[in-house]
């Protein structure tokens, strides 16, 4: 009986009333020729709406289906605007991840250089675990007019750079889009500021707006490779010596999944990708999850030299999440025996941003922004060499209270990516993997990057950039300095409880010039100092 009845359970009811109506419009079809014409549509609505339930009813890969066929479809596609329901529905203005509505919206409105000023306080609970603060003066200073600018090129460099201290961060050319890799430059030219090409090499579309580039050099070496995927240091020199080239960076590791390589697939190499990035078509382009030209700290060092002697004296450095502490410092050491240092170091956070990861790379691996710029400030002050190396910071930068609290803990500079993206116009939909971009940002869709109206994207790039930097100097001024460089961890406090305030002097204790090489008890540095080695990444002992 109860097997009878199934076909009228709410699990199938929506498939027998379909059969149902169906059958029904099949006999007054067949029965009534004059009327068929006014029923043929509702006949193939019902009529495939039928076909679709047997389908889901017999097919054996959703077990949800085969128990509410039809009416599990409403179900996926509830689930497919779950993350924009949220976002335009019930999300306040302080949630959102990886960026709150907040956040997206100051850049938006800076972006276009509207109103991005807030009424009747703030919305932050002050008094929550976490909550931090600047402090101010009460003789604040007048408000700088000079677009803060540093130096970057140790005594081994013969072009050094002057950059602002807030640039863009790398994405490559297939991660983007023609035309926002196209803007991005533009915006960068205007505002002098510098472009980093991500790993991808060096595009026509960096090249075509005339902007300052970082080229990013990665372990697939794109654009300076072999056709066995090793490093050309010919085809470097040739690609490095450009002028519109400012620096040389070669990628370690990226924050969102250090330790990760990529490959694109074979499908996807285009005739255009295999000429920028130097891969041949029809094989799968791998950038591998380690480098070949090197293996040791001390052959790390040596590289970061020859990329700069390569490039004609350009500055030359590395970027890197923080890893294994030990690994570091093993770098570091590498340094002092070798007597060769970068100009610069890039620290990403594992906060960063990427087009596609693992869930448990994203979320688990690698050490967050602040905590790995703090460490390699120290570090550096430890074996005497903070004021030759320049320090970068990457990962969720997008105002200004965020580059200032970075340059307190260590930082000269900050990039950010996805700052960026939002001037050009992402709304976060989260389908950077997909190449179904809605803003055309991150697609290779000709259709869909049409959207991005290069004019006017440039003018927002730029805005951004420039409104972020006015709101660096008015919180400069009102705490008293006039410059990025005066900023230290004493102007920040965190509430480390309800009643309990501590400042990022308390939280991140600075070490002594060459504490490192005298000998350091500091727990943070001892023990990874002591296995640190130069001639090998492995632990001593």
């Amino acid at each position: 009986m109860d097997t009878l009845l199934l076909p009228f359970s709410p699990r199938f009811i929506l498939l027998t009333i379909c059969a149902v109506v169906t059958a029904l419009l099949l006999l007054v079809g067949i029965f009534d020729h004059k009327v068929f014409k006014i029923i043929l549509i509702p006949l193939v609505i019902f009529g495939a709406l039928t076909l679709l339930g047997i389908r889901d009813f017999t097919q054996k890969n959703h077990a949800v289906l085969r128990n509410y066929p039809i009416s599990a479809h409403v179900r996926f596609l509830l689930e497919e605007i779950r993350p924009e329901m949220r976002q335009y529905f019930f999300e306040s203005e302080k949630d959102g991840m990886p960026f709150s509505r907040d956040t997206r919206a100051v850049v938006y409105q800076r972006a276009k250089m509207v109103l991005d000023k807030r009424p009747f306080g703030t919305q932050e609970d002050v008094y929550r675990e976490g909550y931090e603060w600047m402090h101010h003066s009460v003789a604040p200073k007048p408000r700088a007019d000079e677009k803060f600018r540093i130096t970057i090129g140790g005594p081994d460099c013969t072009k050094p750079y002057s950059a602002s201290v807030f640039n863009i961060s790398a994405m490559s050319f297939g991660a983007l889009s023609p035309n926002a890799v196209r803007a991005l430059n533009a915006g960068a030219k205007k505002g002098g500021f510098a472009h980093d090409t991500g790993e991808g090499g060096v595009s026509p579309y960096h090249r075509e707006m005339g902007g300052d580039i970082i080229w990013e050099v990665g372990s697939g070496y794109f654009g300076c490779r072999n056709r066995d995927g090793t490093f050309n240091p010919e085809l470097f020199a040739s690609v490095a010596g450009d002028d519109q080239i400012k620096m040389v960076e070669l990628k370690i590791s990226q924050g969102a999944k250090p330790g990760h390589g990529g490959v694109l697939p074979a499908a996807k190499v285009s005739e255009e990708i295999s000429k920028i990035r130097g891969v041949p078509m029809g094989e799968d382009c791998i950038s591998p999850a380690y480098h070949k030209a090197f293996s040791t700290p001390i052959q790390m060092m040596e590289f970061v030299a020859q990329m700069r002697k390569l490039s004609g004296g350009k500055p030359a450095g590395f970027k890197m999440c923080i890893g294994h502490p030990w690994e570091f410092l093993a770098i570091c050491k590498a340094m002092k025996e070798s007597g060769l240092y970068p100009d610069f170091i890039v620290v990403d956070g594992n906060e960063g941003g990427t087009g596609a990861a693992p869930l448990e790379f994203m979320d688990h691996l690698g050490m967050p922004m602040r905590e790995g710029v703090n460490f390699v400030h120290n570090a550096l002050i430890g074996i005497g060499a903070r004021d030759r190396i320049k320090i970068g910071a990457s990962g969720k930068i997008a105002t200004a209270f965020d580059m200032a609290r970075a340059m307190a803990i260590g930082a000269d500079w900050c990039n950010s990516a996805r700052g960026f993206m939002f001037a050009l116009g992402c709304i976060q939909s989260l389908s950077c993997h997909t190449d179904r971009c809605p803003t055309g940002v991150t697609s290779q869709d000709p259709i869909r990057n049409r959207a991005l109206y290069v004019p006017d994207k440039i003018e927002r790039v730029y805005n951004y950039h420039h409104s972020t930097l006015h709101a660096l100097t008015e919180l400069l001024a009102a705490a008293g300095l006039e410059h990025t460089k005066e900023l230290r961890p004493i102007h920040f406090s965190q509430r480390s409880s309800t009643t309990d305030v501590r400042t990022f002097a308390q939280l991140y204790p600075t070490l002594r010039p060459g504490e490192l090489l005298e000998g350091t008890q500091d727990s943070r540095f001892r023990d990874a100092w002591a296995m640190a080695r130069a001639d090998s990444f492995q632990p001593a002992g």
